[in-house]
């Protein structure tokens, strides 16, 4: 994938719309039953940025960046501040938040992961874009600094003298971005329209 580790701005992206979808077929049967299955394991975001332009400065960020990632082309990162924590919006992240694995005496790496929903539904989601610099993590409740963590692919990985025991509960708080790239190669904006309030059609679509 190309992916260019940039952040898209993040004042635009405030003002964003957009969230989670999933793909589910229903079918009905000839008794009115119906029958549900779930196409994707995993959910896909979608983000709309139009209604985060306010002013003309802001269209000109949004071009300069949809010119430098040559529009669909390069994957990027996008701050959604509907979902971008390990814990609740208005708190900070703790070492404690997130459940990211169990020791085995072995096992060097953790894929740093979101869960949501209660047992038993809860949908653990791979953090591929964490944010370095608020990465906390701790290992049967102590905070340890003995990893390092690949910002791309959101793997931690244990200096050889501090793999995780067994049966150590591993645990992380963070905070994250989304892979997206544009998903349209032409933009269009009238100015006039702009100016009277119409929201522009721009979207981004999250990658994997």
């Amino acid at each position: 994938m190309s992916f260019d580790n940039i952040t898209f701005p993040i004042s635009i992206a405030r003002g964003s719309s957009g969230g989670p979808e999933r793909r589910t077929d229903v079918v009905t049967t000839a008794s009115g039953h119906e029958e549900r299955n779930s196409r994707w394991a995993h959910s896909r975001r979608r983000f709309n940025i139009g209604s985060g332009m306010k002013t003309l400065n802001d269209i000109d960020a949004v071009i300069q960046f949809f010119e430098g990632r040559r529009g669909k082309l390069h994957g990027f990162r996008f701050r959604d501040h509907r979902d971008f924590k390990s814990c609740a919006p208005n708190q900070m992240p703790s070492a404690l938040d997130q459940v990211i694995g169990v020791g085995d005496g072995n096992t060097a790496q953790f894929q740093v992961i979101k869960n949501y929903g209660t047992n038993p539904r809860i949908y653990q989601r791979a953090i591929v874009a964490p944010i370095a610099s608020t990465l906390k993590v701790a290992v049967d409740g102590v905070e340890t600094m003995n990893f390092t963590l690949d910002d791309l692919t959101g793997l931690i990985t244990f200096s050889a003298q501090h793999i995780p025991p067994i049966a150590a509960v591993v645990t992380a708080g963070f905070m994250f971005d989304v892979p997206v790239r544009f998903d349209t190669d032409a933009i269009s904006i009238n100015f006039s329209n702009f100016e009277a309030g119409e929201i522009p059609d721009i979207a981004l679509i999250e990658v994997r």
